[in-house]
């Protein structure tokens, strides 16, 4: 068994508890036009190019074996249509401008990796899973955060409650809390945004809230997107009728996915980054609904 992870983010204190390890996993089934990381959402690996530590230099054009790199006028291009991804360019790269996104660990492997940072769970952190949508490999995370359990430690996973109820309903054994985002509450909205409705996601919130899941709420408030009073006040309405969640954390947008996307070959919208008068109003909307409502993390 492996699983297909992007990143790992050691001394992550936004991602749940304390002092965390979170582990990004590949493969996401929305397509959120604000999406913090777009390596993310594709679940096999990526080619990520970095034109500020290219030189030119043509390595990339004489190794690729399917022809999909040129050199031209001093600027490199790679044909996307071409490229699958066999990442030789990337190993031949002397400046490092080319880079994977996406490695396939064991096991035995991850559990390395991440209790290399055991001395700083002791803050009451852990391992966080995210993505991507980390419950799209749900028999590899499962087995994951089951490991972690067993050895003692703190386990959250950071979902946008787009999968299967019986992966929500099996995850809830081995997970002691879930960082949970809502986004858009009217579903032709969420739709037009993310690439699906959200019936699906409000019916596994409410069942993790049957099953007495530890849940915080994450809300990225995206301007000119999800700011509106009709969706705040849908979205308190809703979040105030479960039981089990502890708190909302209103998740400021950054643009830092539009870099990324550019990476891949592909642009990405940009939005305004919210202003204090904004977040402020958001968070006095949100707490007129009895909800614990934080800024971040």
């Amino acid at each position: 068994m492996r699983g297909l992870v992007f990143d790992i983010k050691r001394y992550a204190i936004h991602d749940g508890p304390g002092i965390r390890t979170s582990v990004f996993f590949k493969g996401c089934p929305l397509r959120c036009w604000w999406c913090h990381n777009p390596e993310g959402q594709r679940p096999h690996p990526e080619m990520l190019y970095y034109s500020s530590k290219c030189i030119a230099c043509g390595i990339c054009e004489r190794v690729c074996p399917l022809g999909a790199v040129r050199v031209v006028d001093g600027r490199v291009e790679t044909d996307r249509s071409l490229c699958d991804n066999c990442g030789v360019c990337v190993e031949h790269c002397p400046t490092e401008a080319r880079e994977m996104a996406g490695k396939w660990y064991t096991l035995e492997e991850l559990m390395e990796e991440v209790e290399r940072d055991l001395p700083f769970y002791r803050s009451g952190g852990g391992v966080t899973a995210s993505g991507g949508e980390p419950l799209m490999q749900a028999e590899f995370v499962l087995s994951f955060l089951r490991r972690l359990r067993e050895r003692g430690i703190h386990t959250a996973v950071d979902t946008s409650g787009h999968v299967d109820p019986e992966v929500m309903r099996r995850a809830v054994s081995t997970t002691d809390l879930f960082l949970y985002d809502l986004k858009v509450m009217d579903p032709e909205r969420h739709a037009l945004y993310t690439g699906v409705d959200n019936r699906l996601i409000l019916r596994n919130l409410m069942l993790l809230d049957e099953l007495g899941a530890r849940i915080w709420v994450r809300f990225p408030l995206i301007p000119g997107i999800n700011d509106d009073f009709e969706n705040l006040r849908a979205m308190g309405e809703f979040v105030s009728s479960l039981r089990n969640v502890e708190q909302l954390n209103v998740l400021p947008y950054h643009p830092l996915g539009v870099s990324k996307a550019e990476r891949l070959g592909e642009e990405q919208r940009r939005f305004e980054r919210p202003s204090k008068e904004l977040i402020d109003k958001v968070v006095a909307t949100l707490r007129e609904y009895g909800l614990v409502v934080k800024v971040g993390g």
